[in-house]
Order: C-alpha cells, then structure tokens, then sequence
C-alpha cells in the first residue's frame, strides 16, 4: 500500500514538473480574448471529467465575478441534467453536448472539451460542430490524446499511461486552479473575501 502511495506522488509530482506552462499562458490570453469581444466559454466533459467542467464553470464565473475580476459567460454544458438525458433518450447519448450547441454556437465563442482519452464521441462529436462554426477550441487530454488532440487549437495535454485516470483529471484540475489563482492575484485584498466551498 505505502509503495502503491509513494509511486502515486512520484508519477504526479513529474508531470507537474513538466506541465506546459506555455500552454497555459495561450489559455488565459485566449479566456480574455473571448471576455473582449463578449463571447461564450462553454466546457464539456463526461464522468470525473464533468465534474472538472462544473468545478471550472464555477471558478471562472461566479468566483471571479464575486470578487470583481473578470465576468465570464460560462457555461458547463453537463450541469443540466434533464437536459443531458433528455437528448440522450430522444436522439442519443453522442448528441448531448452537439445539440446543446447546434445553432447557439458562434465564432466569437470557445469550448473548452474535456476527456481523459480524447475519444469520447459526443465530445468528439460537439469538437467537430465548433470547428466547422469556426469556434476555438481547448482540449484538455490525457493517455495518447486521442482525436481531441489532433483538432484542438490549443492543447492541454498529459502524457499518461493508457487508464490512469486518477493522474490526468488530478492535473485538468490543478490547470483550473492556477487558471483560477492566477486572476485572484490580480486583485490580492479580495483573497480572503469570498470561499467557494
């Protein structure tokens, strides 16, 4: 068990000692882009990656709102969940983040996918709708990358084994709260002001 532990730390400690900062440097110019010009950010993922979304959507709106920094429109396309098995009921589960998009969707927007394979097909499915609208897109990956990948303008990517899950979503999150920290440091007083809990 302390082996299994040790060798966990070990493998996290190593990727966030290679995390690419350059891509997260392209990723805060790109959410200030979309604030400039009034755009959307829209954030889908399926499972631990879904939670990520939401964690993401809360952080980015009402937790930069609160304390006065940035007003984002964002949205996680999964929070919904009448909406979510509505789709998946009538015209199926890979149309869930597609028809929420389809006709809303506009080049000043972004979407913000989010899958540890980079394979899932409604992601994959609602990628392929923003870059033919002409949407950017960040992709947050794991594993090999998967399609997501390939067609992502800005990539967040971890190199992981195939399966380990716990590794990838570990580090998509860590990405939202440097995100996160990094525009609560524009505005220090307001640190303690607000929890998000």
């Amino acid at each position: 068990m302390e082996n299994f532990i040790s060798n966990y730390i070990s493998k996290l400690t190593t990727l966030l000692k290679n995390i690419d900062i350059e891509s997260i440097t392209n990723i805060i110019l790109k959410l200030e882009k979309v604030h400039s010009t009034n755009g959307k950010i829209y954030i889908i993922g399926n499972g631990g990656s879904s939670a990520t979304a939401s964690h993401m959507a809360n952080d980015f709106s009402v937790g930069l709102k609160l304390r006065e920094i940035r007003n984002f429109n964002v949205e996680s396309l999964s929070d919904n969940n009448s909406i979510c098995t509505a789709i998946a009921n009538d015209i199926g589960y890979e149309n869930i983040f597609y028809a929420q998009l389809k006709n809303k969707l506009t080049k000043n927007d972004l979407l913000i996918a989010i899958s540890c394979s980079g394979k899932s097909e409604n992601i994959i499915k609602a990628v392929e709708y923003a870059k033919e609208i002409g949407t950017s897109i960040i992709g947050m990956t794991g594993f090999e990358g998967g399609r997501l990948k390939e067609i992502a303008d800005i990539k967040f990517h971890i190199n992981t084994n195939e399966g380990e899950y716990g590794l990838v979503e570990d580090m998509h999150m860590i990405l939202d709260h440097i995100i996160y920290s990094y525009y609560v440091s524009l505005k220090p007083e307001t640190k303690s002001t607000y929890t998000m809990d």
